[in-house]
């Protein structure tokens, strides 16, 4: 079992509600609508997975749920908070792993959490420890003491997860979490996940791995074209068909194929 006892455990706050209520949030850019006023509700304690195609507005919704982005429209509530009337108690209870996002890859892995862990106002002893425990949590002790610059794209991946668990929050907000992390990363990365909601926590994640969310997710979001298209726990969004098979259905398209027979021919 991964030891995470330096985080302390999340709990969500005492009125009632869920981790995370969206309301006619809504975002433009130019011409382009990108989010078309949706509602979502993320109870506390799920593993709320966001899916949908390339361009659907997950990354747009994420950003504005995390208070990166404003929107033209709406609001969004986190345990109580909204992130826009007040940003500073919202952002506190909240841990983000946001999608290409710059970092200070010129300090090494281990100076990044600990200086994450300052910046969300711990002690230098704590975040040290905290900082030294998740490194070794997550598979990069070797690196360490290695600049984040010359990290993979996996180990960047585990480290800015690491600068997001280490003030220990109540709500995970994670852009593609398992894009570019070899299978055992995975593995590790979704246990510390789970014992995280398990603990109380709240885990929002995107994904465009239909398999991975239905595995590990109790509740699951389809958004297309800027739009919610299902909401719910997973099997009343699957409707006894796979997420998969459920996600084509609502999505549209097809995963037909015509012409390029030329690739299909064996050439001699």
């Amino acid at each position: 079992m991964t030891d995470l006892s330096m985080l302390p455990p999340p709990s969500g706050e005492s009125a009632p509600g869920p981790a995370v209520a969206v309301r006619g949030l809504g975002r433009r850019f130019g011409d382009v609508v990108a989010v078309a006023g949706i509602d979502l509700d993320v109870p506390r304690g799920s593993f709320f997975g966001l899916v949908g195609p390339n361009g659907a507005g997950k990354t747009t919704t994420l950003s504005m749920v995390t208070g990166l982005l404003r929107p033209d429209a709406g609001t969004v509530v986190v345990l109580g908070h909204d992130v826009w009337a007040d940003p500073v108690a919202a952002k506190r209870l909240l841990g983000i792993l946001p999608d290409g996002l710059r970092i200070f890859d010129r300090l090494t892995g281990l100076q990044l959490v600990t200086y994450s862990g300052l910046l969300r106002g711990l002690s230098r002893e704590v975040a040290t420890q905290r900082a030294g425990e998740l490194i070794r949590a997550l598979g990069l002790a070797e690196a360490r003491d290695k600049l984040v610059v010359d990290y993979s794209a996996g180990m960047t991946k585990k480290v800015t997860l690491a600068a997001a668990l280490v003030h220990g929050p109540k709500v995970l907000v994670l852009d593609e979490p398992f894009e570019a992390v070899d299978p055992v990363s995975a593995a590790t990365i979704r246990r510390i996940l789970a014992d995280f909601a398990a603990a109380g926590g709240t885990v929002v994640l995107s994904s465009h791995v239909m398999d991975l969310v239905e595995r590990i997710c109790s509740h699951v979001a389809v958004l297309a074209r800027g739009e919610v298209l299902a909401s719910g726990t997973v099997d009343q969004v699957r409707r006894g068909a796979s997420l998969e098979e459920r996600f084509v259905d609502l999505v549209g398209g097809t995963t037909e194929v015509e012409g390029l027979e030329w690739l299909r021919t064996s050439s001699d």
